[in-house]
């Protein structure tokens, strides 16, 4: 199903079985795979790709040239940059934190970033421009700008030049 209500760009292709919310903008030249779900609100950039089973909820941003796996979960209000690779089963979560009692949410990845897969990103950190981050990791850093990280829990090895 396919909201009337939200704007798709020129030469964008949606497989029948996705599901776009009311209020979505998705731009030019960006493929959506079957049963992939994009919620009210989120803003994709042109020429993006996501493969299958992807989720991306309220109030998304996404910017342009970003690609995505199957079975990716993006949290709401995140914002990922432009020209990010993101393997399959990644999760970008949004949870409550028990210490604080209180929810964080995280802030999002920057540019040129390489994501490998089955990795998680924790609640309230984010991922700068530039990075690699290994398969299997599992971040609960704020990771800087031209960094490389991997493990479970994600440890600096070295930056990225």
């Amino acid at each position: 199903m396919i909201s009337s209500k939200s704007k798709i760009g020129e030469n964008t292709i949606l497989h029948p079985l996705a599901y776009i919310e009311d209020g979505v903008e998705i731009g030019d030249n960006t493929q959506i795979g079957p049963f992939c779900i994009v919620r009210k609100g989120a803003k994709i950039g042109k020429n993006c790709s996501f493969t299958a089973y992807c989720e991306i909820r309220q109030n998304v941003v996404i910017g342009d040239n970003t690609l995505f796996g199957s079975r990716c979960t993006i949290s709401a209000n995140a914002i990922i940059g432009s020209n990010v690779l993101i393997k399959y089963s990644f999760v970008l979560t949004d949870t409550a934190d028990l210490k604080a009692d209180q929810i964080k949410s995280v802030q999002g990845i920057g540019d040129c970033t390489l994501i490998g897969a089955n990795v998680t990103l924790m609640p309230g950190f984010s991922i700068g421009k530039n990075c690699i981050i290994g398969a299997c990791s599992q971040v609960r850093h704020n990771i800087g700008d031209n960094e490389i990280w991997y493990g479970n829990p994600a440890k600096y090895f070295k930056k990225n030049n």
